[in-house]
């Protein structure tokens, strides 16, 4: 089953004063993926950009950078995209059965498709570093010999249940220790916190950047997090690819989300990010976002 998917994702910024120049680097175009398709993408900025120009990253997202020079005192980012979404495959076959040490030490052995991606995303980073703290929250889901894929849905369910999701209780700069103390936060704080600790047990982990479907079809539930950017983690499985999991809703990603970006933590993904000149500050920030299924 494939469902189109309408996305708008629309950020206004004002400020207490003029602002002579602004600069900015956005991850809101989705990727092209197996499974996902993008029939269409642009982005609109008011005031209109002096310059506005698209790359692909390291990590093969793809980057829009935007300057303006002229004197404003609000700036406001559309960015609009049909997306094609398949549902997920179910590839649970591929990693059920096998113990989860078997994944850590293929991954050691270099026995992966893409030994050196594998290296990349076992080693810590900025926001989500292997620590014998995560270690040993970890543990009580990864015990000896259990199969991967349970101890992965047992850490997810854990996530969920231990920590609470609280708009505003977190900001881009609180360390994940202070997460893991206080037991709140947002999605990032939890795709954080389950990447930590895939990493300080020794598997692979990323973070990914997207959109849930706003609005559920009949007899599905709302899902937290479907009013912004939201993020997930996921894992490198040597015979079965990545397996994406959302731990602030405690299930596996399936074809109601959309993949934006991803990399080793959100410092490398953040939807957007730049540099105002200006004596003021930001006044007000405003973010909406809308994904909506759409005919045909």
């Amino acid at each position: 089953m494939t469902t189109t998917f309408q996305v708008r994702h629309r950020t206004e910024y004002e400020y207490e004063s003029e602002v002579s120049s602004s600069y900015g680097q956005l991850h809101l175009l989705p990727r092209e993926l197996p499974g996902q398709r993008c029939l269409s993408a642009e982005v609109t900025i008011d005031p209109v950009a002096e310059e506005y120009r698209e790359r692909v990253d390291f990590f093969g997202n793809r980057v829009s950078f935007l300057a303006i020079h002229e004197p404003h005192r609000a700036l406001t980012v559309t960015a609009s995209s049909l997306v094609e979404v398949d549902a997920r495959p179910e590839r649970t076959s591929l990693v059920g059965g096998r113990p989860w040490e078997h994944a850590r030490e293929a991954v050691r052995s270099g026995q992966v498709p893409d030994p050196v991606e594998a290296a990349e995303f076992v080693l810590g980073s900025p926001l989500a570093e292997a620590a014998d703290i995560y270690r040993e929250y970890a543990s009580a889901s990864f015990t000896p010999g259990r199969d991967l894929l349970d101890a992965v849905s047992s850490l997810s369910a854990r996530i969920h249940a231990d920590f609470r999701y609280e708009p505003g209780s977190t900001s881009v700069t609180t360390p994940l220790a202070e997460v893991f103390e206080q037991r709140k936060g947002v999605c990032q704080d939890f795709a954080h916190l389950g990447i930590a600790c895939l990493r300080s047990v020794g598997l692979p982990a990323r973070y990914v950047s997207g959109y849930l479907e706003t609005d559920p079809p009949a007899g599905l539930p709302r899902l937290t997090g479907v009013d912004g950017s939201h993020a997930w983690f996921s894992l490198l499985v040597p015979e079965a690819g990545w397996i994406d999991v959302d731990p602030t809703n405690d299930q596996l990603v399936n074809g109601r989300y959309i993949v934006t970006a991803y990399g080793r933590d959100y410092r490398d993904v953040p939807p957007m990010n730049g540099v105002i000149y200006t004596e003021g500050k930001t006044e007000t920030l405003n973010v909406v976002v809308d994904v909506v299924a759409v005919a045909g």
